[in-house]
């Protein structure tokens, strides 16, 4: 978990935000920015790991830029609300959005879309990369990944597993692992990894993917058992958590990175600001560390960069939907 002096940090945020002033001096080195609260857009419910992201970055740039970070979730239509909003935003630089890799799925999942999310923004950075952890209700009959493979292929259609919306990485991870493994999990939508969650333990869903901050408290009650990881490695925090690959699904990786972006046309001088700003938060040691208690690894790309690994993505992901039949709505 979170140490207590950043959910302190945190807690505090909203009684910080207020008292700063609209006037307070900005370090940005671009005159006259940022001049007003600067707002980030979050595609998903509090609680998931985009939000988890956008919280702790924001925290320090709010002290550094001299002007509130005001963090609005927009849990809506697979993050496509939010995604419209800061993509129609003025490119000013006070709206940014919290990128995450469903972003680069959009082109292959939706038919219409009111943005082009290669065309419509700029990239600031590839902030942190993490891999999700598959968690099911206690009264699953399976210890490991191999055993509910096993179960699950004796109950086709009879399981369901949660995801934070369609098109997203939790169900691009979950439709992966039906083709992959050879079965038959039914998908059931939610606003977000917090109602997949809950879901979970209330036993609506048998399984869900989550990410470890989200997850951890209610692994560690025992409300919920871990079967396995998606990423190519295991976790540093937590070792004895097999990866899906090395549990009888090879070749199978589903981690999700998180970002930030600006619309189209915003200077590129108040681009590298953000970037600059950002990234520096990303490598500070507590800050870094942080994401790794949570399971994460720091990227902090530069923009650039972050452009080429999407651009990367884009073209993984439509190899991995067509292979996975995932429908295109």
């Amino acid at each position: 978990m979170l140490d207590r002096q950043f959910a302190s940090r945190l807690a505090l945020a909203g009684v910080a935000l207020l008292a700063m002033t609209p006037g307070a001096n900005a370090q940005s080195g671009v005159p006259g920015y940022p001049a007003k609260p600067i707002r980030i857009l979050v595609p998903f419910s509090p609680g998931g790991g985009a939000d988890l992201m956008a919280r702790l970055v924001t925290v320090r740039m709010s002290d550094k830029l001299g002007q509130p970070m005001v963090v609005d979730n927009r849990p809506a239509a697979s993050g496509i609300v939010a995604t419209e909003l800061a993509a129609r935003a003025s490119p000013d630089g006070y709206t940014l959005l919290t990128s995450t890799s469903g972003h680069a799925a959009y082109p292959w999942l939706r038919s219409k879309l009111p943005f082009d999310v290669r065309k419509d923004f700029e990239f600031v950075t590839q902030a942190t990369l993490s891999p999700l952890v598959i968690v099911v209700h206690p009264s699953v009959p399976a210890k490991t990944m191999q055993e509910f493979i096993s179960h699950a292929r004796s109950n086709p259609g009879k399981m369901n597993y949660g995801s934070s919306g369609p098109g997203g990485p939790p169900h691009i991870a979950g439709e992966m692992l039906n083709s992959m493994a050879k079965i038959n999990l039914t998908h059931i939508v939610y606003k977000g990894v917090a109602p997949a969650l809950t879901a979970a333990i209330g036993n609506e869903v048998q399984m869900t993917f989550t990410n470890l901050f989200s997850g951890q408290p209610h692994i560690k009650g025992g409300r919920l058992r871990v079967l396995a990881i998606t990423s190519t490695k295991r976790l540093q925090v937590e070792p004895q958590w097999p990866t899906v690959a090395e549990s009888g699904v090879p070749g199978y990786e589903a981690s999700i990175w998180y970002g930030f972006m600006l619309p189209a046309g915003t200077p590129k001088n108040i681009v590298n600001v953000l970037n600059r700003e950002i990234t520096a938060i990303l490598r500070l040691p507590d800050v870094s560390q942080t994401f790794v208690r949570q399971g994460g690894e720091v990227i902090a790309s530069s923009s650039q960069e972050f452009r080429n690994a999407f651009e990367r993505d884009v073209e993984r992901l439509g190899k991995v939907i067509r292979e996975a039949g995932i429908k295109v709505e």
